[in-house]
């Protein structure tokens, strides 16, 4: 399917993660080149896959996009780069976000407060720090990207700004294709949650994300994960149907007494879950609660050591 579409290649690569692989794209330019979007995790022989790869395109790659920072889609642009004397392009914000949480020098206990003030146990919040440092290690993103913003075209793909899953969250669009990135999965719903320095409210971001693209109507998505998507506007209208459930699951989970976003998750999300599925449940949740809080339909509780969430008014 996707070779069919304007010769747009596919690659994909195992992820270590809750997740097991991660799509990149080839996409033909007007130079007689490759543009790359995304380039995976940068694992240890990320240089060797992508050699490879590169080798068998008969033509040089002239540009890399990096859709966001996250370590799945970022973590090999700066292998890549080298590889191929290609430049980076990136949006601003996303490029900084990516600095701040990857580049040095960097704030080690940001995350870890957040997590303690939101109720994750100390044992869990452990784990994260060595899971943290085992992650900062598979991230080589590009320093002084070219900078992308919303309406510019890179290669005649207009880029456009589709936030939720991450604050710079970047997708492409031109002839009815939209290399969506994470903004839209066919199986799965993309994660959308609160983190440090992220902005105030991701739920709303991203059901603006689907809306936009319900109205675009692309005629197909290819995602970062997972299968072609054939029906790009049905699927985000799903997301939001999803989303607005969830919402009002959240509603059902609060009460009078206050209580953190860490308990609150086990309500919306009753199945076991690793420490680090745990992690993104949480942040998950806390979209949802910061999302009901701006509109007057849940309170936050603000303490010294503790923030919780109760039922408005």
């Amino acid at each position: 399917m996707v070779e069919r579409e304007a010769g747009i290649r596919r690659v994909t690569f195992a992820l270590p993660l809750g997740i097991d692989h991660v799509h990149c794209y080839l996409l033909p330019a007007s130079d007689g080149g490759w543009t790359v979007v995304d380039t995976g995790l940068g694992l240890p022989d990320a240089a060797e896959h992508w050699g490879r790869i590169v080798d068998e395109l008969g033509a040089p790659v002239t540009r890399i996009v990096i859709t966001h920072f996250h370590p799945d889609h970022v973590g090999a642009a700066a292998d890549v780069a080298a590889l191929t004397g290609a430049p980076v392009n990136q949006g601003a914000d996303d490029y900084d976000q990516c600095v701040r949480t990857w580049g040095e020098p960097r704030n080690e206990e940001r995350m870890p407060e957040y997590l303690r003030v939101h109720g994750v146990p100390a044992s869990d919040i452990e784990s994260f720090r060595r899971e943290a440092a085992a992650f900062v290690r598979l991230v080589r993103f590009a320093r002084d990207p070219v900078l992308l913003a919303p309406g510019d075209l890179v290669d005649g793909w207009e880029v456009l700004h589709l936030p939720g899953h991450a604050d710079g969250h970047l997708a492409l669009l031109r002839d009815g294709i939209l290399v969506a990135g994470d903004t839209l999965l066919a199986a799965i719903t993309p994660n959308v949650g609160l983190y440090p320095d992220s902005r105030p409210d991701p739920l709303g971001d991203y059901l603006g994300s689907l809306e936009r693209i319900a109205d675009l109507a692309p005629r197909l998505a290819l995602p970062g994960h997972g299968e072609v998507i054939e029906d790009p506007a049905g699927r985000a209208r799903e997301l939001i149907a999803h989303h607005a459930e969830r919402l009002e699951h959240t509603v059902d989970a609060l009460d009078g007494r206050p209580q953190s976003a860490y308990r609150i998750s086990f309500l919306l999300f009753p199945d076991p879950l690793s420490p680090t599925l745990r992690r993104f449940a949480l942040a998950e949740t806390r979209a949802h609660l910061e999302y009901l809080v701006r509109r007057d339909s849940a309170r936050r509780v603000d303490e010294a050591e503790r923030v919780s969430y109760a039922a408005a008014g």
